[in-house]
């Protein structure tokens, strides 16, 4: 096993400081080349926060009981705030290698958030970078060195670690905006074309890997209403199109928008537009 790490007043005892904003207690790195596991078990957790990431391999945690067991793989950010459950493994089979700091501080809540860190977030995708690495190792050194303002260096560079991170997320939500818009924009032009069909939202959403609740919310979040709205209100809308400009009867109106039962469609009108179909004719004569 490889270990290389640094403790500000050379102590490994965990530590809580609000004297400043932001405080670097500890920084270092662990790779697993011959020792087959190394476990680490704190059930009443730590004073200070902890930022693991993972540069290669995997970890097996044990999020807020040890029953519960989650891998996270390299590439990815773990964070344990004060006083939290801790319980996670590393194992030399997968060729682990982790760097990590402790901190602590009278605003790291507020600081965190800034940079897109919420509250209820475990670990975050910030993929594998030797920017990261190299911020963690100056760490170490600092705190092996304990030059001139290194407390000062410390705080410094633990904020530019948390820039690279919020970058990184911001780049993360932008991709995701993308694709979301992208399905959103796709759906909507599905129901469109497809109004007058017996449309299944459950299954569309299934076509294309979603939950019907992730479907149902995200498209109201771009649409302002849900999918069944959307639909409804596309069928009402072309109802009312033919009512104006043909002379279908309510029942062929009503078969032509995707409902096979006039009385149905009737009422239904009525309820969007404030008139029954007939009603509705009569008042543009």
């Amino acid at each position: 096993m490889y270990l290389n790490c640094g403790y500000m007043h050379n102590s490994a005892i965990d530590f809580k400081d609000k004297s400043k904003p932001l405080i670097v207690g500890s920084c270092g790195t662990y790779r697993l080349l011959t020792t087959p596991k190394l476990p680490t078990y704190r059930p009443r957790g730590r004073l200070d926060y902890q930022l693991i990431y993972i540069s290669a391999g995997q970890v097996y945690f044990h999020f807020d009981n040890k029953e519960n067991e989650t891998v996270i793989k390299a590439g990815n950010m773990v964070l344990f705030r004060p006083k939290e459950f801790q319980k996670y493994e590393y194992y030399g089979i997968d060729k682990t290698q982790v760097y990590w700091v402790h901190f602590t501080g009278s605003d790291v809540k507020n600081i965190l958030r800034k940079y897109g860190i919420k509250d209820d977030l475990h670990y975050f995708f910030v993929g594998t970078s030797l920017e990261y690495e190299r911020i963690y190792k100056k760490m170490i050194s600092e705190l092996q060195r304990c030059q001139n303002n290194y407390e000062e260096m410390l705080s410094i560079l633990m904020r530019q670690l948390l820039i690279c991170i919020h970058r990184e997320l911001q780049k993360e939500r932008k991709i995701s905006d993308i694709y979301l818009d992208n399905e959103m924009d796709m759906a909507t032009q599905y129901f469109t074309d497809n109004y007058s069909s017996d449309i299944s939202i459950e299954e569309y959403a299934s076509s294309r890997g979603m939950s019907i609740s992730w479907f149902i919310r995200n498209f109201k979040k771009f649409t302002g209403i849900t999918p069944m709205h959307f639909i409804v209100s596309t069928r009402i809308s072309n109802a009312q199109l033919l009512l104006e400009t043909t002379k279908y009867s309510i029942s062929e109106i009503s078969r032509i928008v995707g409902y096979d039962n006039p009385l149905y469609f009737s009422r239904l009108f009525h309820k969007v537009k404030g008139f029954a179909p007939s009603e509705y004719r009569k008042s543009i004569k």
